[in-house]
This record gives structure tokens, C-alpha cells and sequence, in this order.
């Protein structure tokens, strides 16, 4: 299928899910500016919310500058932009006041704080809430947060590799800054990549799936190759809870 055609099915695809439009959260990233522009396409009414930490009067970033890009482009596009320093902060107090200090639960619960307010946004317009997360990151490494970034109503880009999401930004004109940014969830401060996190990169994730796919005899992988898949298969396996459906213990009924 052609790019052009991808982009003409996710559009009629949302379309034909509802007549609501649609609630995103936008980051600066790739795949969040593919999943509005398609959004946009619609004409249906599309929000699109930045969320940081702290708002920088002074400095305009990828995501603002796309929410620019967007509302000039789109009649049907609205921009909303909030900080979440207070409530994070005060959040974080309230776990230490209960001996719950934990750096990697504290980012998680951003990505939730953020899920509640794409979620508090698109009750009050009755609209959906718009999944951002590529097929990579949700079916291969499973590199979101549970009922955080996970936590949509819809996933129009779900069943696109990372490398399709780039040729379909690329195509809709998705701002250079964007396509050329280096992938980052944004829950930390100390500005850690994607690739950081996960060792290796999306590239090499997406490979990895396909070595599965095509059931590639793995003893036939060079050395390097062969760790590589091994990190893919470390992340798809831990995070596997998160690809699956909630396990509910069913009662007999005799």
C-alpha cells in the first residue's frame, strides 16, 4: 500500500469509527504529529494538548510549533497548552509522605497526570481521546505506560512501524524539526532518549519483530544481531502484561 493510501485509510477509519472527533496529547514527536494531522484531516474537531512540566513564555518548542502549524493549516483544529508542575509536585509530596520516593513510578505517574487531563478535556467537548502509539511501541517493546499513554479511547497509528510513521509525516508535511527530533518519552529530566531507556533503537526494534514474523531461524543471526534481538525479546517478553487483555478470574457456574 502506498503512503498516500495509508494516510486515505487511517482518515476514513476515524471517520467511520464515530462522528465525535478527537482529543491528542502532542509532545514534538513523530508519531504524535502524524496521529493529529490525520486527526485534522477529518474535519472533525480535533484538540490537540501540549502538557510539559513548565511553560517556557520565552522558547518555542517542536510541539507548540506544530500546534501552530496545524491551526494554520486546519480550520477545525483548537490548541490547548498547560503545565503540569503543580499537581505533579504535589503528587510526588503526597508519596513521600507515605515512604513512596520512586524515580520510575514518579514518570509513570506523569504519563497518567497526563492521560487524566486528555481524558478530563475530552469529556467536557465529548470527543475521544486519540492514541499516539506506533506499532513498535505498542506490539513489539511495549514502551508506554500503562493507563498513561496507553490509557485511549482509539490507536489509529497502532498498525504502523516507526518507519512508516516517518514516511507518513514526511508526506503530510510535518515539520522538519519533528521528523529530524531524536525519539523521547519526555518523563524525565535529565532528558534521557528512547533509545537510552530501551538500548536499542527503533530501527533495530523493528527488525526484531520481523525476525519473529518471518520466524527467522535465530541461530543464524550474527553475534551482534543476536543481542540486539535479545534486548527486543527482554523488553516484548516483560511487557507482555501490557499487550494483553486485563486477566479476570472467571467464578465456575455449575
Amino acid at each position: 500500500m502506498v503512503i498516500q493510501d495509508k494516510i486515505d485509510h487511517i482518515t476514513n477509519w476515524l471517520q467511520d469509527y464515530s462522528d465525535k472527533g478527537f482529543v491528542v496529547g502532542v509532545s514534538g514527536g513523530i508519531d504524535s504529529a502524524v496521529t493529529s494531522t490525520l486527526c485534522a484531516l477529518t474535519g472533525r474537531p480535533t484538540i490537540v494538548v501540549y502538557m510539559p512540566e513548565i511553560l517556557n513564555s520565552k522558547q518555542t518548542t517542536l510541539a507548540e510549533q506544530h500546534m501552530a502549524e496545524l491551526e494554520l493549516r486546519y480550520s477545525n483544529i483548537e490548541s490547548i497548552s498547560t503545565e503540569l508542575n503543580a499537581i505533579l509536585h504535589n503528587f510526588s509530596l503526597m508519596m513521600s509522605r507515605v515512604d513512596c520516593d520512586n524515580d520510575l513510578a514518579l514518570a509513570n505517574s506523569k504519563s497518567r497526570l497526563r492521560m487524566l487531563t486528555l481524558y478530563h478535556i475530552a469529556q467536557a467537548n465529548d470527543l475521544l481521546v486519540c492514541g499516539t502509539g506506533n506499532k513498535v511501541e505498542d506490539f513489539g517493546v511495549g514502551f508506554f505506560t500503562k493507563h498513561g499513554d496507553g490509557g485511549v479511547d482509539i490507536s489509529p497509528i497502532g498498525d504502523l512501524m516507526k518507519s512508516e510513521v516517518y514516511e507518513v509525516g514526511e508526506h503530510l508535511g510535518v515539520i522538519e524539526g519533528i521528523i529530524e527530533a531524536t525519539p523521547t518519552d519526555g518523563l524525565w529530566s535529565d532528558g534521557r532518549t528512547d533509545e537510552d531507556q530501551l538500548g536499542i533503537t527503533y530501527n533495530e526494534a523493528e527488525w526484531a519483530m520481523r525476525v519473529d514474523h518471518n520466524k527467522i531461524d535465530i541461530k543464524s543471526l550474527d553475534p551482534i544481531s543476536k543481542r540486539k534481538y535479545d534486548i527486543y525479546k527482554e523488553w516484548n517478553t516483560k511487557n507482555s502484561h501490557k499487550m494483553k487483555p486485563i486477566p479476570v478470574c472467571i467464578i465456575p457456574r455449575h
